[in-house]
């Protein structure tokens, strides 16, 4: 899903005026144990996307491509 995204940018790291994109199982809370993600809610499907200032239009249109890239 990340990687068929084109407007969100794929990052780790969060903070910026530009909408952005991360896998916190792999990122963010990539160190913890399994054990620590399932108990803080962090599973493997999840995303986090910190919205910036885009076009809600654009954003939309640009998640919607990389939820049809799971078909």
């Amino acid at each position: 899903m990340i990687d068929a995204t084109r407007l969100m940018s794929i990052t780790g790291n969060l903070g910026d005026v530009k909408t952005t994109i991360t896998h916190p199982a792999t990122t963010t809370h990539g160190r913890l144990s399994d054990e620590q993600k399932a108990a803080a809610g962090i599973g493997e499907g999840l995303l986090r996307i910190a919205v910036g200032l885009e076009d809600t239009e654009d954003l939309k249109a640009d998640l919607s491509r990389g939820l049809d890239s799971l078909l």
